[in-house]
């Protein structure tokens, strides 16, 4: 099968038609521009024909690797006269609000199963397959958060017993409005720890000092009943509180803000937060006394304290907690390694847990060895309580972090095993489940729950299918609460504090990031190390708001000084890449195409000015004065009769050659003398020697083309200096062309008055390509003067220097319109 140009028909190859044909791995184009009939050009594609009519046409399973195009150069004019564009009519208030409050039964009933995702789920919930997951399941994690419950408790400086309840009550709620159906909901470390930071800068121990009548001489001890009363309270109200800020944010539908929490923001953030977990649990590990330091550098004070009390260790609970820790990190790791052989991870918390109870019950390390355990872990369930509403204001600032970091922690947990599992995750909804379940744990004197990775693995490799699951996991902690509670009472801390920190390893692994982001994108990198050294620094609250600042700061400034890029032509094809990073590239002759990879805004104008004048190689405001300088000196010198003219250009008179040439930074107006007696015109080349000594720039260039495929948006700022870009070449002879731009872009450029009698329409391309094309017919078939000459007419009695034309002018009162972006620097 051959492929025959002459059964085309040809009006495909009128004059500014291009056609384009690839064969499997050659590319063939030919570009014709003519004022030549349809039957001329035909005839010349004819004179082609037997080059191409050896070719055969690809095989049908090459298909596909065949490439053709014919048709017309395209402006945004030419077209919006082939397409007609679509009308947008906007809608009234009325109409959207019609539309909002328009009530029917499958509207209510949307709206009722996305408050509650139960709806969703339970009734398609398979008894037999999926029961026996949940009941392993729920068994498992309720063990696990038990124990997590109360060694959380510990970071938010409250009795370990209030942990219980922080594992109880927000999985409530959560069953019935949260749309994961694997996430564990219970207290979370780094909130955890967020809140005790908060609670001992409230209630330091200083403030319930009591004298003590135990001993002959007068001194204070700590009233550690009424301290504990106050931090519970001040834990419930934040509690309270975030879970108010969660709701108001998922009401608002700003699910999109944890958007902002980068993945390299949150893995420095939680591995800073992991070393503040660390050393607030190394001290109850050693049972060393410290002074409780809050603020910045408040961990760096601890740790010196640490080690300036080093020798007052307590040995059992050293030994305990050492025992406790290595233990733990085997058998995790073990339960990692042969996760496919062994179904149900090995509870060594628990296991651990059961041990260390019974022996120092039995030696009863309390009193030989003054071991630090629990002491007291209250039975059953407090009344529900109202949060003290006088402390918010105080508050505020840290329950919002606290709130934001809960959040961001949970749901992106739940967008992992979502998407492993294949189910969405509602973001906003997400923000109102985690809302209700903290004010309704608060209110039952919980501290803010969120989840654990590790909890929330193990619900989901021990079989779980749906958040049934989590309501067992609730009803094993409510066993604990009732029952099982005081049994744990003579547990050492030491043991819950090394459960901690060996469930950290997972967080301070994440440093190992840190050398393959340096690889992969040095930007991230810094992010993630300023946001851990601020955090570690700082404290987590101001960290995390450091850490915040730092990246939007490193999107701005990505936005201020993007890349820009001078393109040039691939050989026989329409496409255009970086001249600086391929061979054999050719740029167009006399035009140069500028690429900009950013949105044009008030950031960014200074830069893209710097980028244009570097990319064309002069600076056209410059240009501009130095011409209007060395034409008043021609016409000054032409008067005195020092120059003489002709209709091929300027030419020096001989005898007064030496005195024509003057000096640039010396040159002073000076008197009227006789001109010639007639209209004298004449023809400055630029590019040549000047009669007079003015340095002008050279221009080597006739179009400049803005590459604007990159360009995601314009402001006023940014349409004000492309404007005064296009005057400013435009006046010196540059004709500026506008492609591949976006329609809003246009719009805004339209909206902005952008267009007008001097800047038209007709300077905008669909694609780069159709600019060249465009420029190389005007070249070769029209009769442009060339745009480094310019003309002077000399009047008789002319004694006004040479005037700017309306257009200058105009580019000039622009330029005062923009200070602070005022033209081009030079």
């Amino acid at each position: 099968m051959k492929f025959r140009l002459g059964q085309l028909n040809s009006a495909f190859f009128r004059a500014n038609k291009y056609f384009t044909a690839i064969y499997m791995d050659q590319t063939v184009t030919a570009l014709h521009y003519s004022d030549s009939t349809d039957s001329q050009v035909s005839s010349h594609l004819f004179a082609e024909q037997e080059s191409l009519e050896a070719t055969e046409m690809p095989t049908a399973e090459n298909v596909n690797h065949n490439y053709f195009v014919a048709r017309s150069v395209y402006s945004e004019n030419s077209f919006l006269e082939e397409t007609e564009k679509k009308e947008k009519v906007p809608k009234t208030i009325r109409d959207r609000l019609a539309k909002r409050c328009s009530c029917s039964a499958k509207r209510v009933l949307g709206i009722i199963k996305g408050f509650l995702p139960i709806l969703n789920w339970l009734p398609k919930y398979r008894l037999k397959e999926w029961l026996p997951g949940d009941l392993i399941s729920g068994v498992s994690t309720g063990l696990v958060a038990t124990l997590q419950g109360l060694a959380f408790a510990l970071l938010a400086e409250v009795p370990v017993g209030y942990g219980l309840y922080s594992a109880f009550f927000p999985i409530l709620p959560y069953f019935f409005l949260g749309t994961s159906k694997h996430l564990a909901v219970g207290p979370f470390p780094i909130t955890s720890l967020m809140i005790g930071s908060l609670i001992l800068s409230m209630t330091p121990d200083e403030n319930f000092l009591i004298s003590s009548n135990m001993t002959d001489a007068n001194a204070t001890v700590v009233d550690t009943v009424a301290r504990d009363g106050q931090r519970v309270i001040i834990a419930s109200s934040v509690t309270v509180l975030a879970g108010i800020i969660q709701l108001v944010l998922g009401i608002l539908q700003v699910g999109f803000i944890v958007r902002y929490l980068s993945v390299p923001l949150v893995g420095g953030f939680t591995t800073a937060a992991a070393f503040h977990v660390f050393v607030s649990q190394l001290k109850i590990c050693l049972s060393v006394p410290t002074n409780s330091y809050i603020g910045v550098l408040s961990v760096i004070y601890t740790l010196i304290d640490i080690f300036r009390n080093i020798r007052q260790t307590n040995i059992a609970d050293f030994i305990a907690g050492l025992i406790t820790f290595v233990v733990v990190v085997i058998v995790k790791e073990i339960n990692t390694r042969y996760k496919e052989k062994i179904k149900v991870p090995i509870p060594i918390e628990v296991i651990v847990t059961i041990i260390a109870t019974g022996i120092s019950y039995g030696a009863n390390l309390k009193q030989k060895y003054n071991a630090g355990i629990i002491n007291n872990i209250p039975t059953g369930f407090l009344p529900p309580v109202s949060p003290d509403v006088s402390i918010f204001g105080e508050v505020g600032a840290s329950a919002f972090s606290i709130a934001i970091v809960g959040y961001a922690v949970a749901v992106s947990v739940a967008k992992v095993f979502g998407t492993k599992h294949d189910y969405p995750i509602d973001g906003n909804q997400e923000f109102i489940a985690l809302g209700i379940s903290n004010i309704f744990g608060g209110c039952f004197s919980s501290f803010l729950a969120g989840t654990a990775l590790s909890r929330t693995a193990v619900q989901e490799s021990t079989g779980g299918k749906t958040q049934i699951a989590g309501l067992l996991t609730a009803v094993i902690v409510m066993i604990a609460i009732l029952i099982v509670g005081k049994l744990l009472e003579p547990l050492q801390k030491a043991v819950l504090g090394a459960i901690v920190i060996a469930n950290l390893k997972g967080m301070f692994w994440q440093t190992f990031d840190v050398p393959v982001l340096w690889r992969q994108n040095k930007v991230d990198c810094l992010i993630w190390v300023v946001t851990w050294i601020a955090s570690i620094l700082l404290g987590l609250d101001l960290g995390l708001l450091v850490g915040v600042c730092f990246e939007l700061l490193t999107v701005v400034l990505r936005t201020q000084f993007p890349v820009s890029t001078a393109l040039g032509n691939v050989p026989s094809t329409d496409i255009y890449k970086n001249l600086k990073k391929y061979k054999n590239l050719v740029e167009p002759p006399g035009v140069k195409i500028f690429k900009f990879s950013s949105p044009l805004y008030f950031g960014s104008v200074d830069f893209f000015k710097e980028k244009v004048i570097s990319a064309v190689g002069f600076n056209p405001v410059r240009v501009f004065n130095k011409r209007t300088k060395a034409l008043k000196k021609i016409q000054k010198l032409i008067k005195k009769g020092q120059l003489k003219t002709t209709k091929d250009g300027v030419v020096t008179d001989g005898s007064v050659s030496n005195e024509a040439f003057e000096d640039d930074e010396e040159y002073q107006e000076e008197l009227q003398q006789d001109v010639p007696s007639k209209e004298v015109e004449i023809k400055v080349d630029w590019n040549s020697d000047l009669p007079v000594k003015i340095l002008v720039p050279k221009v080597t260039i006739h179009s400049l083309i803005f590459d604007f495929s990159a360009v995601s948006f314009i402001d006023l700022v940014g349409v004000r200096i492309m404007k005064m870009v296009v005057r400013q070449f435009e006046r010196i002879g540059v004709k500026v062309y506008i492609t591949a731009y976006d329609d809003h872009v246009v719009k805004k450029m339209e909206s902005c008055g952008f267009f007008d009698d001097h800047v038209k329409k007709d300077i905008l391309y669909l694609t780069v390509h159709d600019a060249v094309v465009y420029i190389h017919t005007q070249t070769m078939y029209k009769d442009i003067e060339d745009p480094i000459f310019e003309k002077i007419s000399l009047m008789q009695e002319s004694k006004e220097p040479i005037p700017l034309s309306d257009q200058e002018d105009d580019v000039e009162e622009l330029e005062d319109q923009n200070q602070g972006h005022r033209g081009f620097s030079y």
